[in-house]
């Protein structure tokens, strides 16, 4: 997930600096409107200007004080008694430094501790709430974020777990055919070989990110066709794939689940084994249709090699395409049949 604006740090200095500069300001932008007769303004106004630039400094300093030692060390750890104290000895200090900016820079005028209050006491709880909500508002933010870089993380780390997972059943039963045909000297354990050396290369070292549907494809057509050389005429197998475009891309390893289960259910002891395969990707819309014959009265041959399983694409299908996708599963007549429509773009 990205950061989001208001979070950056250039953002959060250049708010902080605006803020400070509009604080400081604005006392003389009201200032009385003696200040704008002629004769210019008596000469002790500028010392009450001075006066209230300093104060503004200490108030400054109480605002980050409070934002980042009293908050964290005092009411986060629920001393609140020591807080409160905190705060009084805070606001004596604003009265001791208001008493010395005054004898310095003020002359001819007596110091008022009344006047003191007046002036102060609104601006100091000012200062205490709003360092006290920026603080929270902060630590709020940066929850959040932690959060979501976790479950960011999180998804990350299930993400790369489903769709590394390969049928260990199928890989055992691949090589078992491989020794088979290297019994037999056939020509055929060349090129079975290349596509057993390409499926695994595929998996290993291209699916860390979205990958083009041509390379999908490939991936899955030699899985198709390993299957096809354990099986050869003991079932019936139509695939076909058209109307594709180069250009889309999708989620690696996304279908293979779909064709591994016909495999695995479609086959074996079913009578008549068929399995139909369809893709096709027209203008971003990608249609997936797999079919398998199955025998009612068998039961499933769940076990611990089934691969990554459909729950699992599901899974990932919602975590990565959420409502750009249908997936409809159903039987009927003796046919299993899985139906998906991806919305690539």
């Amino acid at each position: 997930m990205g950061i989001q604006w208001y979070t950056k740090k250039w953002v959060t200095i250049s708010l902080h600096i605006l803020f400070w500069i509009l604080f400081f300001v604005s006392p003389y932008l009201l200032r009385p409107v003696m200040d704008n007769a002629p004769a210019g303004p008596p000469r002790r106004y500028i010392g009450f200007y001075y006066l209230l630039f300093l104060n503004n400094v200490v108030r400054l300093l109480l605002f980050y004080a409070n934002s980042y030692i009293f908050i964290a060390r005092l009411v986060y750890r629920k001393r609140y008694g020591q807080y409160i104290l905190v705060l009084i000895m805070a606001f004596g200090i604003m009265f001791f430094m208001d008493r010395l900016f005054f004898n310095l820079l003020i002359e001819g005028m007596r110091y008022s501790s009344w006047n003191f209050f007046v002036f102060n006491l609104l601006p100091f709880f000012f200062i205490i709430i709003s360092s006290t909500a920026y603080r929270m508002i902060r630590d709020r933010i940066e929850e959040n974020q932690q959060i979501n870089n976790r479950e960011t993380e999180n998804l990350k780390t299930e993400l790369t777990f489903l769709r590394s997972q390969v049928s260990p059943h199928f890989m055992f039963n691949v090589l078992n055919n491989m020794v088979a045909l290297a019994r037999k000297g056939s020509d055929q354990l060349e090129p079975s070989l290349i596509k057993l050396s390409s499926l695994i290369r595929y998996m290993v070292y291209e699916t860390k990110d979205k990958v083009s549907i041509r390379k999908e494809i490939e991936y899955l057509q030699s899985y198709i066709d390993l299957q096809q050389q354990r099986f050869g005429r003991n079932m019936v197998l139509s695939v076909s794939m058209h109307d594709i475009d180069a250009d889309d891309e999708i989620e690696p390893m996304l279908l293979v689940a779909f064709v591994e289960n016909a495999f695995k259910h479609g086959t074996g002891l079913v009578e008549k084994a068929e399995i139909m395969i369809e893709l096709k990707v027209r203008n971003g819309l990608l249609t997936f249709l797999v079919r398998n014959r199955y025998d009612p009265d068998s039961p499933d041959s769940k076990d611990g090699d089934s691969g990554i399983g459909l729950p699992n694409v599901q899974r990932r299908l919602n975590l990565l395409y959420g409502q750009k996708h249908s997936l409809l599963i159903s039987k009927k007549d003796n046919w299993f049949s899985v139906s998906l429509q991806l919305n690539l773009h």
